[in-house]
């Protein structure tokens, strides 16, 4: 199968027709074999009635319905899961993201051999306050943290190779740093392409201020996991021994000090509970990376790893 197009969507009964209808102009036109995978993340419209109709006239379209809302990255996880074709493409389904994009980006995969390609909304017709800006500012975030010199980390319009997609695990809100993901899982030739941002037709925004927050607290989190997820005493014990011989050297000197000095005040200084405390502070990080540790080391896929080929070697 040549492409493999899924939508995560919520509550967008009013622009599946269209959207589907157009995908299928594009791929008919280019004569491709496809699949449209559309992950309705807990909808309370009718848009699963839509998708079963949409289903039944083309079975070229798929669905997956959960039966909550889990987040855009859960339903990515699952479209990833299903998707069969040789060139995956993702997009929204609110009608901002353009499918004439799917032939240009399906090339820059096949043919300029591109493991991933992100789309980047150059022009967009969003807020400037309330998304350009903390966009600009969550972008360049990510790029410093990850080394990826892409501009739109956040686009819904991509394109991977299906060994790409099958390799990582896209959870919480992590979707906005799939080409992170990719980048650790050892695929590095990641592109960028302009595309087409589109005003919205149908309905409203379904991310607020708060997807920012997250947005940085997940970086947090994927930097730290890929840092250190099969290592953690590596950076809990070392900032546990650095606390620890901080806090030990304060309490030391301050001891020395009382015994040279009988008239020296030990429990009137506060470098002494600070240096008591920064010593409890560091036995804590150090057995919390000692736990971290065992944990690991007995998790089923302690020993997991993405190998690329194999010679010789069923």
């Amino acid at each position: 199968m040549d492409i493999s197009v899924v939508v995560p969507l919520l509550n967008e009964e009013e622009s599946l027709p269209e959207l589907c209808a157009w995908i299928e102009r594009v791929v008919t036109t280019n004569n491709y074999t496809y699949e449209v995978i559309l992950v309705d993340d807990g909808s309370t419209d009718d848009s699963w009635e839509v998708i079963k109709q949409l289903s039944q006239n083309n079975n070229n379209i798929k669905g997956i319905r959960f039966r909550r809302n889990y987040g855009k990255s859960a339903a990515l996880n699952e479209g990833f899961k299903a998707a069969n074709g040789d060139v995956i493409i993702t997009m929204d389904a609110d009608m901002q993201d353009s499918p004439d994009e799917i032939p240009e980006l399906r090339k820059m995969i096949l043919v300029d051999g591109y493991d991933l390609v992100s789309g980047w909304k150059q022009k967009r017709f969003d807020n400037t306050f309330t998304k350009n800006l903390p966009s600009k500012l969550f972008n360049a975030a990510a790029r410093a943290s990850s080394g990826i010199k892409l501009n739109d980390f956040n686009c819904g319009l991509k394109a991977y190779k299906k060994k790409v997609v099958k390799s990582i695990e896209v959870f919480g809100e992590m979707h906005r740093y799939i080409p992170v993901l990719a980048k650790w899982a050892g695929f590095r030739k990641i592109g960028e392409k302009v595309v087409e941002h589109r005003a919205r037709k149908y309905g409203t925004t379904k991310f607020g201020w708060e997807r920012f927050v997250n947005g940085f607290l997940d970086l947090t989190t994927i930097t730290f996991l890929y840092k250190f997820g099969k290592r953690p005493m590596h950076f809990f014990g070392l900032y546990g021994t650095l606390c620890f011989l901080i806090g030990f050297g304060v309490s030391l000197y301050l001891s020395i000090n009382k015994l040279m000095d009988k008239g020296f005040s030990l429990t009137n200084k506060p470098a002494f509970y600070i240096g008591l405390a920064v010593m409890i502070i560091g036995i804590q990080l150090f057995l919390t990376g000692f736990i971290a540790e065992l944990i690991t080391r007995n998790s089923s896929e302690r020993n997991s790893y993405l190998v690329e080929e194999k010679l010789g070697i069923n």
